[in-house]
């Protein structure tokens, strides 16, 4: 799928002229047009495409944000409130900027459980799940930063805690802690530099997506059934069947976020952070952005110390963790079968795991007492034991369904001799 020879011919002169020089015309027909990808992909593959709008979105709102944004703690909270009420159009350019990171978290756990799901990160995909879990990573420490500008009691104690965490780590935790502050405490300095960091970030993750997007090409889109693409009948051009597809999609998701824009455009946020920081006032629960919840919630489970490891150590080598361990995902499923559509058992425990995310999602925004922190710690040791214990366990005892031949026999629902595929009849893979 991802070699061959360019269908693209210039139709014009210059068009000519530019392909003989800077072929980037033909670049883009290549990768955007005539790119040939799976002919049954449904629409959870849409969010690769919704990702990109969405970033462009956040870094046009964010941009233009910062012309009117001061970075001081005696400037910052009047400057948003300036920008709400004074800016032309200042009130819609924030609220699209505010939500959009919300939109944009939903749409990428949308995009990791599609993976996990239709087994996207096994090989040859290995480096293509890992450059996808950079730009999550690079996702978060951009929310963080962006969280603290608008300088509210949220904004000010989200960091006073979020940053203190480093402390935990022996030796190195305090330097760590005084490099992001710029200090000893949340102050100016560290204002200024989570402001600097916050919008340059997005131009990384940008550059990141474009190397997510060049391994996405390299290798070949993936597809519900987990089987590579055998001939061309497998395929249809990327433009227009997938682009339209997409679009539509992309039409669905924009009047989701236009909802909460127009309607409901605090809704995610947190009342506290309308009020200006106060270092001498601690709001009664801190807590951080709801897409941050689930990790927050593991953070807490840790309440007992593990040997030489004291619990706040345990609790941010947990949260950490929890992240780091979607780098070695390729590795830990030990199925020979990609997709869940044809393993039965880890299909169930993998709504289980979905069901578990948001369940420690409910549980970040609880305090942290009584059985909230049982059920937390519960939580936490089914996210790691899917990982580290239910995929190479299930890869190795699990009888999966039977595969189609073929991605054409999988639409069509006939085999080769013209019978009806049953359940999805063909001839098994077998496991090594």
């Amino acid at each position: 799928m991802s070699g061959g020879h360019s269908s693209y011919t210039p139709s014009t002169g210059i068009e000519k002229w530019v392909d003989a020089r800077l072929p980037l015309p033909r670049l883009m027909y290549d990768s955007f047009v005539a790119y040939p990808v799976p002919r049954n992909l449904n629409y959870a593959y849409a969010f690769g495409g919704i990702l990109a709008i969405m970033l462009v979105s956040q870094i046009l709102t964010g941009v233009v944000l910062a012309m009117h944004y001061a970075a001081d703690t005696g400037l910052a909270f009047n400057s948003v409130e300036k920008i709400m009420r004074d800016v032309n159009s200042g009130w819609l350019l924030r609220y699209l900027h505010s939500n959009g990171a919300s939109m944009f978290f939903l749409a990428v756990y949308v995009h990791i459980f599609r993976g996990l799901y239709y087994g996207s990160y096994k090989a040859p995909r290995e480096l293509l799940w890992i450059l996808g879990v950079i730009i999550l990573l690079l996702m978060m420490a951009t929310a963080f930063m962006g969280y603290v500008l608008p300088w509210g009691q949220m904004s000010f104690w989200g960091a006073t805690v979020i940053t203190g965490f480093f402390t935990a780590f022996p030796v190195i935790g305090d330097p760590i802690q005084q490099l992001l502050l710029g200090g000893f405490a949340v102050d100016n300095p560290t204002l200024n530099r989570f402001f600097s960091l916050h919008y340059l970030l997005p131009f990384m993750i940008a550059g990141v997506v474009i190397l997510h997007v060049w391994a996405l090409h390299v290798t070949g889109q993936t597809n519900p059934t987990g089987i590579e693409v055998k001939s061309k009948t497998d395929t249809v051009a990327f433009t227009p069947y997938a682009t339209v597809k997409d679009a539509f999609a992309l039409v669905l998701f924009l009047i989701l976020f236009a909802y909460f824009v127009f309607y409901m455009p605090n809704f995610m946020g947190h009342p506290d952070n309308y009020i200006q920081a106060d270092s001498l006032k601690t709001p009664a629960h801190i807590v951080p952005e709801w897409y941050f919840l689930p990790f927050y919630a593991m953070l807490r489970a840790i309440t007992f110390n593990i040997g030489p490891i004291n619990s706040k150590l345990g609790g941010v080598l947990t949260m950490f963790g929890s992240i780091a361990i979607l780098f070695i995902v390729p590795w830990l499923d030990t199925s020979k079968i990609r997709s869940a559509v044809y393993r039965p058992w880890y299909k169930l425990f993998f709504w289980l795991f979905v069901i578990n995310a948001i369940m420690l999602g409910w549980l970040g925004s609880r305090p942290a007492e009584g059985l909230y922190t049982v059920f937390s710690q519960l939580g936490t040791a089914y996210y790691f034991g899917f990982f580290v214990v239910l995929m190479p366990l299930l890869g190795l005892i699990e009888t999966p369904r039977r595969l189609p031949n073929s991605i054409t026999e999988a639409v069509l629902g006939k085999t080769k001799s013209g019978g009806q595929l049953a359940g999805v009849a063909a001839a098994p893979e077998t496991k090594g």
